[in-house]
């Protein structure tokens, strides 16, 4: 994708209020490194447009007609871009949720589906263009509130669940989530959820991190 060659971030917009999205269009017109290709007022546009136009991220809204943004979501982040000059062998769009809405469910329900990153509407101008950024470089992108409702959700025990341990393990022998998804017969999304959820668990925010705490309090033994 264009970011991993220091290029311009192609951005798709989609919220089905016109005034909510081109005030998103013109907040991020005016960094030189964004660029935004497309908008789309429905989830099923969405996808449609997502496919046809190959953005690297999608800005996506969660309540809307036709389709909403989970649905719209697993769709996209399952179909990798064909537009112009991807040959139909590009790697998905990432997708980061933006939205009025931080309940638990909401929340859950984006991550599983396969969303990069949660950040509210009210985020401040820098912090969502940043977001844009690390979305496209395939980092994790959640506004603070969203993350401490994810870790509070989660940490009802601090003990990982026997699937959070498989895929551990696996990523310790240093497979992709992609590949983790393979073994386990689940899909690459469902591998991230847990992922997240493990973070929460031992603290941390990455996949070596989580490998090298869950190995220091016993979780992997053997691996």
């Amino acid at each position: 994708m264009s970011p991993a060659g220091g290029g311009v971030v192609r951005v798709l917009v989609v919220d089905d209020h016109p005034v909510v999205r081109s005030g998103i269009t013109g907040m991020l017109a005016a960094e030189p490194d964004l660029e935004v290709v497309g908008e789309a007022g429905d989830g099923e546009q969405a996808v449609a447009l997502a496919v046809e136009l190959a953005p690297d991220v999608v800005l996506m809204d969660l309540r809307m007609p036709v389709l909403d943004g989970v649905g719209a979501t697993a769709a996209i982040v399952g179909t990798p871009g064909r537009g112009p000059g991807r040959g139909g062998t590009a790697t998905a769009p990432r997708v980061v949720v933006l939205t009025t809405y931080e309940t638990d469910g909401d929340i859950l329900r984006a991550v599983e589906a396969g969303a990069t990153g949660y950040l509210l509407k009210d985020t401040p101008r820098e912090e969502l263009v940043a977001g844009v950024r690390a979305a496209a470089r395939g980092q994790t992108v959640l506004a603070p509130s969203v993350a401490t409702r994810l870790v509070t959700s989660v940490r009802g025990t601090d003990r990982l669940t026997d699937r959070e341990t498989e895929v551990l393990r696996l990523v310790a022998r240093g497979l992709s989530n992609a590949a983790v998804g393979q073994e386990l017969f689940i899909t690459e999304a469902t591998v991230k959820t847990h992922l997240l959820r493990a973070f929460a668990k031992l603290g941390v925010d990455d996949r070596t991190a989580a490998v090298t705490v869950a190995m220091q309090r016993g979780f992997l033994t053997g691996t």
